[in-house]
């Protein structure tokens, strides 16, 4: 332990006490110019931090004695500052990330559009887009089938309802976690920034008084000693400065989760009163579709029974009539007729001398391949008897 102590507690020797001037006046330098920073347009004060942050007057005095306690000297302290704010918000991300991951919004769409198409398919007007002439075209059947179908879609819908309920009723619970969620998020914010506004009091009163006399006593003393330790503070400064940007960070992610919170519930409340109007409005108005649709059935059944006694009687009227025409008109065609038509006689001796040139044309044509075959018959018989005397020949010749 001693051994350590030493290391951290090194001596560092000099030649000249101009080196350990010449330190001084450097960390001189660097905190007027960190002092001029600080004093910039774009750098906030103390009062307008307070201002910003919305602090009561009983929070600006917490901040303001919490400040001169704090010890920027103690690297344990200014590692673990703030970190019990810091893991609040990453406590609270944790937990709206895991609200988005266990979101079943998907699930409820995908109830939704099950609902829907159960509706669409008890929709008396589908029968009519498909082409039919009405629903109840056919009379009874349809009425059937429309309840048949009715009484399978409700079934199906009351379930679907069921377990929308179900979601809703979730739904709304999770909308009041984010209610809270989103309070916690807003107070770790103020706790963050009195954090940050606290450190930053701080910081500036070391440097605008603690640093710059350690600094003059150095450059009095001329002693190593001195020096190293307002080298020491002002790297302490630094280290809490860091720090105090590392918890800015922290701050603006809060900040930021603040917007998300309310659109993941601004979400689970669209869904909410999709399902609230699905529940109320869609699924009675479709069931009150239904009653209209079967309670008009009778009557529309008796118009069309009526339709169809006029129309038949109509018809059989044109019927009788157009019989009555015909049988008239042909009997009186039939009575100014010959025997037999001129037209039959005429078309009889087309016929007759047709067939009188079809029999000359095709006696002639008999004639003339008669007389090529008789011509072809007798070459062949030449051919013959001259393949006749050569074969003959040859067998004499031979039985020489």
């Amino acid at each position: 332990m001693s051994e350590n102590n030493t290391q951290a507690q090194a001596i560092t020797l000099t030649l000249t006490p101009e080196e350990t001037k010449a330190e001084l006046e450097n960390m001189q330098a660097e905190l007027e110019a960190k002092h001029e920073e600080t004093e910039t347009p774009k750098a906030k004060t103390i009062d307008e931090m307070f201002e910003d942050a919305k602090l009561t007057d009983a929070e600006r005095e917490q901040v303001t004695e919490f400040a001169k306690t704090i010890d920027i000297t103690q690297s344990n302290a200014v590692l673990s500052y703030g970190s019990a704010a810091q893991k609040k918000v990453t406590d609270s991300s944790d937990q709206a990330l895991k609200n988005v991951r266990t979101k079943d919004l998907g699930e409820v769409g995908d109830l939704l559009s099950s609902l829907v198409k159960e509706l669409k398919d008890t929709d008396p007007n589908e029968e009519e887009k498909k082409g039919l002439f009405g629903l109840f075209k056919k009379g009874t059947d349809k009425v059937e089938n429309l309840k048949i179908r009715y009484d399978k879609a409700e079934a199906n819908v009351e379930k679907i309802a069921a377990v929308l309920e179900d979601h809703q009723i979730q739904l709304l619970k999770d909308i009041a976690m984010l209610d809270q969620m989103y309070e916690r998020n807003a107070l770790n914010a103020k706790e963050l920034s009195m954090y940050i506004i606290a450190g930053k009091k701080k910081l500036q009163s070391v440097r605008e008084n603690e640093l710059p006399a350690m600094i003059r006593k150095a450059q009095e003393s001329q002693l190593p000693e001195d020096s190293q330790a307002a080298n020491d503070l002002a790297q302490a400064c630094d280290r809490f400065e860091k720090k105090l940007y590392d918890l800015e960070l922290t701050r603006q992610v809060s900040i930021q989760m603040g917007p998300q919170i309310r659109l993941l519930q601004n979400n689970d409340t669209l869904m909410t009163e999709k399902i609230q109007s699905t529940l109320v409005n869609t699924i009675p108005l479709w069931k009150n579709q239904i009653v209209l649709a079967l309670g008009i059935s009778h009557s529309k059944e008796a118009m069309q029974a009526e339709r169809e006694v006029t129309n038949m009687t109509n018809t059989l009227l044109k019927k009788n009539a157009e019989t009555l025409h015909m049988a008239t008109v042909e009997t009186a065609k039939e009575a100014e007729r010959g025997i037999i038509d001129i037209e039959t006689l005429t078309n009889t001796n087309a016929q007759l001398i047709k067939t009188f040139d079809e029999v000359l044309e095709i006696q002639r044509e008999g004639h003339k391949k008669r007389m090529a075959a008789e011509a072809e018959l007798n070459r062949i018989e030449q051919e013959l008897n001259a393949k006749l005397l050569e074969l003959q020949y040859e067998t004499d010749v031979t039985n020489k």
